[in-house]
């Protein structure tokens, strides 16, 4: 209900402020339109001209003239595509940070958290020829401060040399502000990905960690969670009560509950006081196309959704740590 409710008092923001933003964007793409149209007319124009004339001067001046045309119209696009998203991200970020427990955020588009934050969350053992990223957003939610981005991660295929995906998605890094913090780690994985993890797991076996599948808390051991169908569970931390501090029953529930409700690839690490979430994300956000409007509360409303179940996994977490 407190979903419905959220979604519908988002919809009453998109039409007074959100909504009279696209529609200034919605006029800057149809000049763009209007752009194209007109270079298409003028670049027949000039073909059939200079087959008519066929001089060689006049066809290289007009040749250079039309490149540089050409040129200011593809920057153009790309100025347009550049400032859409910034303007809606914005836009949203104001709306989800008016809630009581959310801190500020901050949005750059261009920025994304370093590779080495990637390669220290333990999660993927690779050397990450292609590391690239945008889109980062910097908050809080309770005691729990984060950061995350979008990134695209490729190495070279070690059978065929051709790059490969190895994540997709949004990468999410939060700080634990607890005075017991634990030293270890501690990662969670799909199940259904094992097969392409085989390196990450070797490498945390070979640091002395082990799977845990089996020492997990559970209220009834003849009814384990779901959560044990879904996931993958390895550890290198201290003896004692440290994993059903990290990872109780509501942890566990948790997590399974985001991937039931999303269908999405998560992987999760915790790596001394750090949380390391992965988000699989095939689709870019809010991606603009150039002949169709973007007047779209769809097109909003499912970034909204997105970034809406991402803060509500953040704001579990804090609930809980």
């Amino acid at each position: 209900m407190a979903t419905v409710k959220r979604l519908e008092d988002f919809r009453i923001y998109y039409n007074h402020t959100i909504h009279p933003e696209l529609i200034r964007m919605e006029l800057n793409r149809k000049r763009l339109i209007r752009l194209f149209i007109f270079s298409v007319f003028l670049l027949i124009g000039i073909l059939i001209f200079e087959l008519v004339i066929n001089v060689f001067a006049v066809t290289l001046t007009i040749s250079i003239a039309v490149g540089i045309y050409i040129t200011l119209l593809v920057y153009k696009t790309q100025q347009f595509r550049q400032q859409f998203k910034p303007n809606v991200v914005k836009l949203v970020l104001d709306f989800l940070d008016d809630s009581a427990d959310y801190g500020e955020m901050s949005y750059d588009a261009k920025k994304y958290l370093p590779k080495s934050a990637f390669l220290e969350s333990s999660i993927f053992e690779t050397k990450a020829e292609v590391y690239e990223g945008e889109d980062y957003i910097k908050g809080s939610i309770g005691n729990l401060n984060f950061e995350l981005c979008e990134i695209l991660v490729q190495e070279y295929s070690l059978v065929n040399g051709r790059l490969q995906s190895i994540f997709k998605g949004i990468f999410l890094k939060s700080y634990l502000d607890r005075k017991d913090a634990i030293e270890g780690t501690l990662i969670i994985l799909p199940k259904k990905k094992r097969q392409f993890l085989g390196r990450s797991v070797k490498k945390i076996l070979d640091k002395g960690g082990k799977n845990i599948d089996d020492r997990l808390p559970c209220r009834d051991k003849n009814a384990p969670l779901p959560y044990l169908e879904s996931f993958l569970t390895y550890a290198n931390l201290p003896e004692g009560d440290a994993i059903s501090r990290i990872i109780p029953t509501e942890i566990q529930e948790i997590i399974e509950n985001y991937r039931a409700k999303t269908n999405r690839d998560i992987y999760i690490s915790f790596v001394n006081s750090t949380i390391n979430i992965f988000f699989s994300e095939p689709n870019d956000f809010l991606e603009p196309f150039l002949f169709k409007s973007v007047v779209s509360f769809e097109l909003v409303k499912d970034f909204f959704n997105d970034i809406q179940l991402v803060m509500d996994l953040v704001e579990e977490f804090d609930r809980y740590y």
